[in-house]
């Protein structure tokens, strides 16, 4: 790949084929390009200030999960690796990559452009100027490739099905779009679904489209969740009294973040109160925008926002300029540490909050499957919609335990700490089915 954007990448990119060439568990996604952390992974001189293309944290997140449940305590790639084919676009092709970020996160950041992207989801993620460029570099990724590949984007996996490859697609949310069935009908094609209620989607969708399918190549698995995060669990107990520790959260897009500054705008003010009434996150991710609304309106309030480490204080704020360095942020310090999350409903955070022993407070749905999702874990009793305008007469109510009964914050956690199996044991499964299709 002679047309990549610098030498040493073109090493590493190697590298990077060679290891899921050997490894047992080819994983695939499209989520973004961290192309200065593979340079570091392989040895080479990285740039820890240089920002990365972000589309999305779950399709990243959800397939490092899986991998980190087939390493165990140490990464090893015999096991499992993932690729993203985003990281080795070629020059000429590199202004679609942006383009497409460009585009989504100005749809993310603005609610009344909503309706034109809902526009853009009726008509099918397959016209988007992204997938003629990531086609190069995935075929050249797995061109000697051998086993299945166990798949975490149905555009990665749809390109490599009709190429002949067997593929093992994750359906990463409790909704499907018509994209998931459009191979379905072929041998080389295996679904892994979120539940029994997706898997029955997943068949009548085919139906609707005149795709015949095997009902034994759709497997349903539950969610995939990093193990790590299900750890965090481990040390947390139901919230009763003291402070409540919560966590505000964006997405891969910086999506909802009109919403985030109206829960600041209400919640700082709070901090100021003797004893406080709370404790603040604010997860930015990749977002420097976010990161720096945050920083300027704790410094209006005059109160101090710490980093990361700071676990006893008030007020935090995380970020960093790369994905995988943000994500490692966010397991290490937030999900042992959040009583509660204030979050969209998105298939990654949802699960993970879950997963982890917290409640969840809803933001603005980016889609149909998180509206889903939302319901999934609203009758979990773990979820709620947040009410951004009254978020701290909201706050008050849910901490308020009636008589005997326990508060709503209290009963949530308990929910979540004893939450279902199939809600935790995704990448286990997940991992078990693959071997079964991989013989």
């Amino acid at each position: 790949m002679s047309s990549l954007l610098d030498p040493t990448l073109e090493k590493a990119f190697a590298k990077d084929k060679a290891n899921l060439e050997q490894t047992k568990v080819p994983i695939i996604t499209v989520s973004a390009s961290y192309k200065e952390d593979i340079k570091g992974m392989f040895g080479y001189p990285e740039d820890e200030t240089i920002s990365d293309v972000v589309f999305s944290r779950a399709h990243y997140s959800m397939a490092v999960g899986v991998a980190a449940q087939a390493w165990g305590k140490n990464i090893d790639h015999q096991k499992a690796w993932v690729v993203d084919p985003t990281n080795y676009v070629s020059h000429k092709d590199w202004g679609s990559i942006e383009l497409t970020e460009g585009i989504g996160k100005l749809l993310a950041r603005q609610p009344f452009l909503k309706r034109l992207k809902d526009i853009v989801d009726q008509f099918g993620r397959s016209k988007l100027p992204i997938l003629g460029s990531i086609t190069p570099p995935l075929f050249h990724l797995t061109e000697k490739l051998t086993r299945p590949v166990l798949s975490f984007h149905i555009a990665s996996g749809n390109i490599l099905a009709e190429q002949g490859r067997t593929i093992v697609q994750m359906v990463t949310d409790p909704h499907v779009r018509d994209e998931y069935v459009n191979n379905a009908d072929k041998d080389n094609f295996y679904l892994l679904v979120f539940d029994e209620n997706t898997k029955t989607e997943v068949l009548e969708k085919a139906k609707a489209n005149q795709k015949k399918i095997d009902p034994n190549r759709v497997i349903v698995t539950g969610p995939p969740v990093d193990p790590r995060i299900i750890k965090a669990k481990k040390s947390k107990h139901p919230w009763r009294n003291g402070p409540l520790k919560i966590a505000i959260t964006t997405g891969g897009l910086g999506t909802n973040k009109k919403e985030i500054k109206k829960l600041l705008q209400q919640l700082l003010p709070q901090l100021r109160k003797r004893p406080h009434p709370y404790e603040l996150l604010v997860y930015a991710g990749t977002h420097k925008d976010i990161y720096d609304m945050a920083i300027e309106m704790a410094e209006n309030e005059h109160i101090y926002a710490a980093d990361a480490v700071a676990e006893n204080a008030k007020f935090r704020v995380i970020y960093h300029p790369q994905i995988v360095d943000a994500n490692e942020l966010l397991i290490k310090y937030v999900f042992p540490w959040a009583d509660g999350f204030i979050s969209k409903p998105s298939g990654d955070m949802a699960y993970d909050v879950a997963a982890s022993g917290s409640f969840l407070l809803t933001l603005q749905e980016w889609g149909e499957w998180e509206h889903n999702v939302r319901e999934v874990f609203e009758q979990q009793g773990i979820a709620r919609k947040a009410d951004v305008e009254q978020i701290v007469p909201q706050l008050e109510a849910l901490t308020q335990a009636q008589g005997k009964s326990q508060s709503w914050a209290e009963h949530a956690m308990n929910n979540a700490l004893t939450i279902d199996k199939l809600f935790l044991n995704g990448a286990k499964n997940i991992l078990a089915a693959y071997k079964k299709i991989a013989g």
